[in-house]
């Protein structure tokens, strides 16, 4: 079997902050953005990387999502408690330093974890954890 991980998804709550955070301090490139009755679906990428995608989403319009639940993942998304995604670095410092140079919430340092992984962790403006791991080539 040769499957690779093409895209994931995180939901965002404003299409200009979640570019400029993507984008800009992040240094990934817009891949595409598709607009629908005010909301956008955008796509984002590391440079050098064409194959792997996060696609940024609005939360809650899946039509199989009731309102009680799309009560519940604002909320979640609000606490920073509803998605996650995992990055990698080969140079973790300078990666935390232009995180923490922009407007960017930390939500921790460059760490030595007790289970063998140095990394650290931001909030992007919608409130997903992302947690960047220092890997070594």
């Amino acid at each position: 079997m040769d499957l690779t991980i093409h895209s994931g998804f995180l939901p965002h709550t404003d299409r200009d902050a979640a570019v400029a955070f993507y984008c800009d301090a992040l240094g990934f490139e817009l891949r595409n953005d598709v607009g629908y009755n005010g909301l956008h679906w955008l796509t984002v990428g590391p440079p050098g990387q064409p194959d792997v995608n996060i696609v940024l989403y609005p939360p809650g319009v899946d039509p199989g999502v009731t309102d009680e639940e799309r009560r519940t993942i604002t909320e979640m998304m609000a606490k920073g408690t509803y998605a996650m995604l995992t990055l990698a670095s080969k140079d973790l410092d300078a990666a935390f330093e232009r995180l923490q140079a922009g407007d960017v919430e930390i939500v921790q340092e460059p760490t030595d974890q007790p289970y063998g992984i140095r990394d650290c962790a931001v909030r992007d403006p919608s409130g997903n954890l992302l947690r960047i791991n220092q890997v070594v080539s």
